[in-house]
């Protein structure tokens, strides 16, 4: 008799990007032990909670099958209280389940861009160094396909544009460290798995807390979607971030591909030549023009760049546009100059 069907999917996902991993590390089946290169390490990032714990038992089953070694880490915010001990906990798990290495890793979260954006970044800065530490080739992430959905309508509300519709890419992160394996799988599947498999879940207060804007959504938003518009907006949702990333990475090479030819001899961006672009094209330019100059990319929204935009659309002899990272964009003779003022 075969696997749950809920386990059987969470493992057909895992399955298929380890395989994309292995193959991209160079390692052939079939070959002889002494002619493969060194297996590839790839680490889950583990909360404890039922999506990564289901993440976690499908590597621990198809990473020796694969020839892929299989490491956990899992990160202590230290958020709430007992939060070292649940940290504990969750290695103890993951070392049953015989993944090694397996540790956490505390961060201190600060307070830049608010408690959930600040949590993201302190964790992401310690799943990246574990992954230096150990020379990891990829960290595999429990997103599911209702954390896209969730992601995609943030961004319909941030107002950003079809970067933000695009929601989590598959595979993202310096050379592709992370990876996604669950984004076409509902985040019920992923607990049923964990119920088949009697693996202990932890459930995260923070997740019920509507003092947390996904949390609101979570519990509330998505609810009175599927209530007004009926089921199927989660899958709908999901499909849509996966058409507007297409279309998101067209245009950005597009944009690659014409700023050369805005530019003059001296690098400076012309303002009659950018004009000529489409407006898609254009703020994509004037985007990664503010980037190099210094602005950071997760402070720099949609109004920005419309602001800038209309010293190329909308020229009235106004002033400088301050952008965040102390950068400023200001129209002389014809061309756009953004620097750090």
């Amino acid at each position: 008799m075969g696997p749950h069907p809920a386990v059987a999917a969470i493992r057909l996902a895992v399955r298929r990007v380890l395989t994309d991993i292995r193959d991209g590390h160079g390692r052939t089946p079939g070959r002889p032990p002494h002619e493969q290169p060194p297996s590839p390490l790839v680490l889950v990032a583990c909360s404890g909670g039922a999506d990564s714990m289901a993440l976690a038992s499908a590597l621990a089953f198809e990473a020796p099958r694969l020839g892929v070694r299989a490491g956990g880490v899992t990160v202590d915010h230290g958020l709430q209280a007992g939060s070292d001990l649940r940290a504990a906990e969750v290695v103890l798990r993951l070392t049953e389940l015989g993944l090694e290495p397996a540790e956490s890793v505390a961060v201190t979260v600060g307070r830049d861009g608010g408690p959930e954006a600040a949590a993201r970044d302190a964790r992401y800065a310690a799943l990246d160094a574990v992954a230096e530490r150990h020379g990891a080739c990829a960290v595999l992430l429990g997103h599911t396909r209702d954390d896209q959905a969730e992601t995609v309508l943030l961004g319909l509300a941030r107002g950003s544009g079809i970067r933000s519709l695009s929601g989590m890419a598959a595979v993202s992160g310096a050379d592709g460290r992370y990876r996604r394996p669950f984004l076409q799988v509902d985040r019920q599947t992923a607990r049923k798995a964990c119920m088949a498999q009697s693996l202990p879940v932890w459930d995260d207060p923070h997740n019920t807390d509507p003092a947390y804007t996904r949390s609101r959504l979570r519990h509330e938003g998505l609810p009175a979607l599927e209530k007004a518009l009926g089921k199927g907006v989660v899958e709908a949702l999901a499909r849509t971030a996966q058409l507007s990333r297409d279309d998101a990475d067209a245009l950005d090479a597009w944009a690659g591909r014409a700023e050369a030819g805005v530019r003059d001899a001296d690098g400076r961006l012309e303002c009659a030549k950018l004009y000529e672009l489409p407006p898609a094209v254009r703020r994509r330019v004037l985007r990664r023009a503010a980037i190099e100059a210094g602005a950071p990319a997760g402070s720099l929204f949609a109004r920005h760049i419309e602001e800038v935009d209309r010293l190329i659309t909308g020229w009235r002899g106004q002033g400088a546009i301050n952008l965040p990272g102390r950068v400023v964009a200001r129209r002389q003779g014809g061309r756009l100059v953004i620097r750090q003022g």
